[in-house]
């Protein structure tokens, strides 16, 4: 049925995550006017950073805390945060994956030393992740492109040797042969413990292809951390979206259409299930069945501390890294990984842990730091993870409790309480298959486009997935401008542009 009321304005997104607010900032760019709604009193959805009372002048991020794609990305690389006044500094490691029983094996940007310290599979690492990170923007094109077209980027001839390579990489290690080709311990785990981003059973062709994206840019444009935390992102996109006119709504929660102000065009910015919710009876009966049926993915659950000085890592080079991935062994994660998705609580949780301080020492007021913590746990479990996190951390930085000043626990049940889309700790909108990611969250060729309603979809939960890259807002939005408004020339982006 179709949904044509009295425009009030052009556009409304619904949610003010960063797909939402990377539609927003296109369609206010193309001229139209756009209204933002989200449901908390700030904006930011994922990406915001909050004084949670923990202690004086510590902020935390609330959700995103490391940002691989936040300048990777066509979208962000379009925007240019960084002409904008956002400072993201990459640490000299990426990320670093202690183990029990020997030496830590770091990711450094530097791939040709990841590769040294690896011992008999440097070869391997470099014939692998050290090749496609020299062509870090042709994997991301391959990535983050909207499943349905050809990314302009493929057209390089230097595409037909990196496109195969890719995909033998993800061919290889999300099939039950993905020890081969690297033969030892922290080689495996090093590279086990980046796929784990996608929580899910391992091996498993999405999380080899999360580690294959990931990793890439690890040796490429590394893994930065904003300066200040994550709303500085967010407040570049808005000061741009206000500076074209567009407007944002805070506390205005959407439960169905009606809560919509009338627009030519809704984007909404949520969970598929969640869309289904709002149009309700008023979407063809099998496509909504679809969007209800899309799966949740697995939980995470975060832990907030405030820490006396830094982690006392058994490894003091874990320290240097952005990202800390604890889980031991490709085994120990996989055993955790599957205990999840069987929703058992694993005694030992895959554990992703960052210190913003290693980049940006003003996170530090009177000699305390905030660390960032999130645990895989099964979705919706009620458990709060403070004790299992430390207890993870303890593992490899012994004397870890003592820095404790002070920590919130976020059970996966809660999640959504800060943020409506993170439904059960389902902080991708629904479960990573590499199926899912093609046909997310149906298998129709537009998966923006809420059958004939004037509404689409423009959060995670469509192409090319989950992750801080603005790209499936600005996929959405392309479709909006040509289909509701016969805009068929994408604005510029660029921050020298007015207009």
């Amino acid at each position: 049925m179709s949904i044509r009321p009295v425009p009030e304005v052009d556009v409304a997104v619904v949610g003010s995550g960063p797909n939402g607010l990377a539609a927003a900032v296109t369609l206010a760019r193309a001229g139209l006017s756009v209204q933002v709604l989200d449901a908390e009193d700030t904006v930011g959805g994922g990406a915001r950073t909050l004084d949670l009372g923990l202690a004086p002048g510590i902020v935390h991020d609330i959700c995103s805390a490391v940002h691989p794609l936040a300048l990777a990305s066509p979208f962000f690389a379009a925007f240019d945060v960084e002409a904008r006044g956002v400072r993201a500094i990459a640490p000299v490691a990426s990320y670093a994956q202690p183990l029990d029983d020997e030496p830590a094996a770091i990711a450094w940007r530097d791939a040709e030393r990841t590769a040294a310290g690896l011992g008999t599979d440097g070869r391997a690492w470099r014939a692998t992740l050290g090749t496609l990170s020299r062509h870090q923007d042709l994997v991301v094109a391959l990535a983050l492109g909207d499943k349905r077209s050809l990314p302009p980027a493929l057209l390089d001839p230097a595409a037909l040797a990196v496109a195969p390579l890719f995909g033998a990489l993800i061919g290889a290690q999300g099939s039950p042969a993905w020890n081969l080709p690297f033969r030892t311990e922290r080689a495996r785990a090093l590279l086990g413990g980046v796929a784990a981003h996608a929580i899910g059973p391992m091996p498993s062709l999405a999380m080899a292809a999360t580690a294959g994206l990931l990793g890439t840019i690890a040796h490429g444009a590394g893994w930065p951390l904003p300066v200040g935390g994550s709303q500085s992102i967010i407040d570049a996109l808005v000061a741009d979206l206000r500076a074209h006119g567009g407007q944002i709504r805070t506390g205005h929660r959407v439960r169905t259409w009606r809560d919509v102000p009338p627009a030519r065009a809704v984007l909404l910015d949520t969970p598929a299930p969640a869309a289904a919710d709002i149009l309700a009876n008023r979407l063809p009966a099998p496509f909504e069945r679809a969007l209800r049926r899309f799966p949740h993915g697995d939980g995470a659950a975060k832990v907030d501390f405030v820490l006396s000085g830094p982690v006392p890592w058994r490894d003091p080079e874990v320290g240097e890294a952005g990202t800390q991935h604890l889980g031991g062994t490709r085994a120990q994660m996989a055993h955790a990984e599957a205990e999840v998705a069987a929703g058992r609580l694993p005694q030992r949780p895959t554990t992703l842990v960052s210190d913003p301080s290693v980049v940006d020492p003003g996170r530090i007021h009177d000699g305390l730091r905030p660390l960032w913590a999130y645990a895989h746990v099964p979705a919706g479990d009620t458990t709060d993870p403070t004790e299992l996190v430390t207890a993870q951390i303890e593992r490899f930085a012994p004397g870890f409790r003592d820095l404790i000043v002070a920590a919130r626990g976020i059970p996966a049940s809660e999640m959504d309480a800060h943020n409506p889309a993170l439904v059960g700790g389902d902080i991708s909108m629904g479960r990573v298959t590499m199926t899912g990611m093609i046909a997310r969250p149906t298998a129709r060729w537009d998966p923006y486009r809420l059958a004939g309603t004037g509404w689409y979809l423009c959060s995670s939960a469509t192409p090319p997935g989950p992750g801080v890259h603005g790209m499936s807002g600005w996929h959405a939005a392309r479709r909006v401008l040509e289909r509701e408004f016969g805009i068929t020339a994408m604005p510029d982006l660029s921050p020298t542009r007015s207009s």
